[in-house]
């Protein structure tokens, strides 16, 4: 009972962080290894409870989803889609102990992207062009990245938007949410069809997320976005470190 009450809890944080800055994923992942769910059916589970959220959060930032400039957003979409299917397929091809010793490494590089991808995007435009077609393959790749993981994979969108110039906030957020739940209903669908899902547990936080989703979109402008972002940033570097402490060293055997 009190892991369904944690994992209740942490789904509704995990909805509004993802409708107010992004990182949900990170503390629901480490929240189903916590009530014991393998970590390759707990990404799984994690995907498929995160994405109602995300459509609740699109759904209530409707109103500021944009297409791209000079960009088919219909080409957006098939090519996340597209992405978040060959993702998924990954996953469920990777084997357990490869995917432990891959997991650290995933959650440093979407705390990086986390911390850094919004600075490394101006440096970035200062430096090359970026035309529609490399964005459009940055999204492809995000789409993989996403339906296998998905950690931070929203910043990071976000970060590769930016290179591409696009800079009204309402508007990269809104987007964002639109597309991280493309990125995962193919895998999604993939997890459900393989049996990868732990229901009970995939169930308590997906009604909880949902809520968190929808009035953490809704109170999103009322929470002050830098000490937000500061605090998921130290907690994402909190969460990376004890999953390398626990795979490198408290494991050797691996």
């Amino acid at each position: 009972m009190e892991n369904y009450i944690l994992l209740f809890l942490i789904g509704l944080i995990a909805g509004a962080l993802n409708a107010a800055a992004g990182g949900g994923s990170f503390i629901t992942f480490p929240a189903f290894i916590y009530a014991g769910v393998p970590p390759i059916q707990a990404n799984a589970s994690s995907t498929v409870a995160l994405f109602p959220g995300s459509l609740a959060s699109a759904w209530k930032f409707r109103e500021y989803i944009q297409p791209f400039p000079n960009i088919s957003i219909k080409a957006m979409l098939i090519l996340t889609l597209l992405g978040g299917c060959a993702g998924g397929l990954l996953l469920l091809y990777t084997p357990s102990a490869g995917f432990n010793l891959i997991v650290p490494w995933l959650l440093l590089l979407g705390s990086l992207a986390f911390a850094f991808g919004k600075q490394m995007g101006y440096w970035l435009r200062k430096k090359i062009h970026i035309g529609s077609g490399l964005v459009l393959g940055a999204q492809f790749i995000l789409g993989i990245y996403g339906g296998y993981f998905g950690g931070a994979v929203g910043i990071m969108m976000m970060a590769v938007w930016s290179l591409f110039g696009l800079s009204d906030i309402k508007v990269i957020n809104a987007n964002k949410t639109l597309f991280t739940g493309i990125a995962n209903a193919a895998a999604v669908i993939l997890f459900i069809s393989a049996g990868k899902v732990y229901w009970p547990e995939t169930c308590t936080m997906m009604a909880a997320t949902i809520l968190g989703g929808y009035f953490g979109a809704h109170f999103t402008k009322k929470i002050d976005p830098v000490k937000l972002r500061s605090g998921i940033v130290i907690f994402n570097f909190v969460i990376t470190t004890v999953f390398f402490i626990k795979t490198y060293i408290l494991t050797p055997s691996i």
